[in-house]
């Protein structure tokens, strides 16, 4: 009976570990964004607001779940574009969408600039590829509207071929709702500011160095040119069938519980019904021996 009450009080604590295990994981993502509430210079309101944010994050989680297992039962397609300025934050929220998300399920497109065999076929093809199967949800970070903003601001287009997006992307996403594929579309608002202070962040992280490319620091000097481009890309293409939703996103952790809540209440989902797991007990052979591993081969424990 001892010995039983031991192995079961031993199952708990693994449990636990794994538990604060998973916590942890936001908390490393926290320190790569450079938040540092946990430090011992932060206040008494700093850590009840960090308190509450893995509160609702946890919560918020919880439910992308069980849309996910909804996803999946009731055959539904989701594409979810993220669109925004470098450095907006929609790295950050799509990684917090998909920390307990099954990849299978749940995958993300990030497409790098067009080969020159993509540059000659029609300009949607190479993001058709990437569209979800049924009870797949794809999240494009970054998607075809490349074409409205880097595109015309750097002069990667002509004229004609942007007028043309123009003409083709509203029939091109009605398509896609008539084939059965919910399409959401958020843009990360963020003030001139506000960038200009994490691009700096960057530049003196060795960390998040990689995060910027010529075309980034390029982007920050024609600020005003993405500003008029944003201005017409949403004009142009904010239609009722597929509109464009705009997160307020210069404080990042109001951004991810906002954009997460709100593409949440997009859909009608419920949660689903699993049959109750029980685990196998293992077969255990007498006369198995396992075989120790070479001593080579192991991986140092420096730690």
């Amino acid at each position: 009976m001892e010995k039983t009450n031991q192995l079961e009080a031993e199952q708990l604590r693994k449990i636990r570990e794994d538990l604060l295990d998973s916590i942890d994981e936001e908390l490393e993502m926290a320190m790569d964004d450079g938040e540092n509430e946990n430090s011992p210079h932060a206040s008494d309101e700093e850590k009840r607001a960090r308190a509450v944010y893995f509160r609702e994050l946890l919560r918020l989680q919880g439910e992308l779940v069980k849309l996910q297992d909804w996803v999946v039962a009731s055959k539904q397609k989701v594409v979810i574009l993220f669109e925004g300025r470098d450095a907006a934050g929609k790295g950050g929220v799509i990684k917090r969408i998909t920390q307990r998300l099954n990849p299978r399920v749940c995958r993300v497109t990030a497409l790098p600039a067009p080969n020159d065999r993509e540059r000659t076929q029609w300009y949607f093809q190479r993001y058709v590829s990437h569209l979800p199967a049924a009870g797949e949800i794809v999240l494009f970070d970054r998607s075809w509207y490349n074409r409205a903003g880097v595109e015309r601001v750097m002069g990667f287009c002509t004229d004609d071929e942007y007028e043309e997006f123009f003409r083709t992307v509203p029939e091109f996403e009605k398509m896609l709702l008539r084939s059965g594929i919910t399409l959401l579309k958020y843009w990360f608002s963020i003030t001139d500011d506000e960038q200009h202070a994490r691009f700096l962040g960057r530049i003196h992280d060795p960390l998040k160095q990689w995060k910027l490319s010529p075309m980034d620091l390029e982007s920050r000097r024609r600020w005003e040119d993405y500003t008029r481009a944003k201005e017409t890309m949403i004009e142009r293409t904010h239609i009722a069938e597929a509109p464009w939703w705009v997160v307020q996103a210069v404080d990042k952790k109001r951004a991810r519980l906002n954009c997460i809540s709100h593409l949440l209440s997009q859909f009608n989902y419920h949660e689903i019904a699993h049959e109750e797991i029980a685990l196998p007990e293992r077969v255990r052979n007498p006369d198995y021996i396992r075989n120790p591993v070479p001593e080579q081969m192991l991986v140092p424990e420096k730690y």
